[in-house]
C-alpha cells in the first residue's frame, strides 16, 4: 500500500515536475551557461571567456547604479509593506463583523490586481510637477512644488510608493489568513490575565505570525528587487526616455540584451541577480524560523 502510495504521489506531480523543470531550471542553467561566453546575437561566433563579464560588471558605472537604486528600491518596499501590511490586516480582521468588512478587504486588494501600466501612469500624473494633485495637496500647506519624477532622489521614492501600493493588497491578504488561523484561546487567557490589545499584538501576534511575515517579506523582497514595469513608465526623463533617471537591474539587463546586442553580459547581471535574491532569502529563512523547532 505504501509503494502504491508512493507511485501515485510521483505520478501525480511529475507532470508539474515536468513542466517546472521545462520552463524555470533548465532556463535558469542556460542564463548560467551565457553568462560566461561572449554571446553577442548578430555574431555567429560565441567564445567561453570566463568570468570577463563578471569582472566587467563592477567596473560598469550602469551597472553599479542600477544595482544600488534597485537594492533601495527593493528594502524601501520591504520596510514600507511588511509592518503596513500586518497593522492593515489587525484592524480588519477586528472588523470582521462589521458590513464593510469585506469592502475593506477589497479597496485593498484591487491595487494588486491592477494592471502595471495603467496603474503607473496614474501615479505618473498624482506626480507631476505641475498639474498633479499631489503638489497641489502640499501647497495647501505652504510647500512648494517639487519635480517628483525628475529628481533623481525623489523618483526613487516615487518608485518605493508605486510599488508598496500595488504590494500591499497582496500581504494584506496573506497576513488576514494568518490571523483567522490563530487560536482564540490565547488571546482569552491574556485578556483574563489583564493583557491589553497592544501587549496581545506584541507578544502574541507578532511572534505567532512569524511563519506568515516569513513568506511575506521574501515575496516582497523578490517583488522589489524585479521592479521593471513601473520604473519604465513613471521615471522618464525630460526627453521621454523610459526609466533613464531610477536605472534598475532589470531596465539594465533588457537594454544590455536587446539594445546593446550583449547577451552574456545580460546573462551575468542576471546570474548576479538571482545570487542576491537566493542569499537574502536564505537570510531571512534565518533570522525568522521558527526556533522552537
Amino acid at each position: 500500500m505504501r509503494r502504491r502510495l508512493w507511485i501515485f504521489a510521483v505520478l501525480t506531480i511529475l507532470p508539474t515536475l515536468v513542466v517546472f523543470t521545462w520552463v524555470r531550471i533548465i532556463p535558469i542553467g542556460e542564463i548560467i551557461r551565457l553568462s560566461f561566453h561572449r554571446w553577442d546575437i548578430l555574431s555567429k561566433h560565441k567564445p567561453f571567456i570566463g568570468f570577463e563579464n563578471y569582472r566587467e560588471l563592477f567596473s560598469d558605472s550602469l551597472f553599479l547604479t542600477a544595482l544600488q537604486n534597485t537594492t533601495i528600491i527593493a528594502f524601501g518596499v520591504l520596510v514600507v509593506t511588511l509592518p503596513l501590511a500586518m497593522v492593515l490586516a489587525t484592524l480588519i480582521f477586528y472588523r470582521t463583523r462589521s458590513r464593510f468588512a469585506a469592502f475593506y478587504e477589497t479597496s485593498i486588494f484591487i491595487p494588486h490586481i491592477v494592471s502595471l501600466v495603467p496603474a503607473a501612469m496614474a501615479w505618473k500624473w498624482i506626480f507631476d510637477a505641475q498639474l498633479g494633485p499631489l503638489n497641489a495637496f502640499l501647497g495647501i500647506f505652504g510647500i512648494e512644488p517639487k519635480a517628483w519624477l525628475f529628481d533623481p532622489v525623489l523618483s526613487v521614492i516615487c518608485v518605493i510608493v508605486l510599488v508598496s501600493w500595488q504590494a500591499l493588497g497582496y500581504s494584506v491578504l496573506i497576513y488576514l489568513v494568518g490571523l483567522r488561523n490563530l487560536p482564540r484561546s490565547l488571546y482569552e487567557a491574556a485578556a483574563l490575565d489583564g493583557a491589553t490589545p497592544l501587549q496581545s499584538f506584541r507578544l502574541i501576534t507578532i511572534p505567532l505570525l512569524k511563519p506568515i511575515t516569513l513568506y511575506v517579506s521574501v515575496v516582497t523582497l523578490v517583488v522589489g528587487f524585479n521592479v521593471y514595469a513601473q520604473v519604465f513608465v513613471l521615471a522618464s526623463d525630460a526627453q521621454g526616455a523610459p526609466g533613464r533617471l531610477v536605472r534598475v537591474l532589470v531596465l539594465d539587463m533588457i537594454e544590455n540584451s536587446f539594445r546593446n546586442f550583449r547577451v552574456g553580459y545580460a546573462a551575468s547581471e542576471a546570474v548576479i541577480l538571482l545570487t542576491i535574491v537566493l542569499v537574502l532569502t536564505l537570510i531571512q529563512f534565518s533570522l525568522l524560523r521558527d526556533r522552537s523547532r
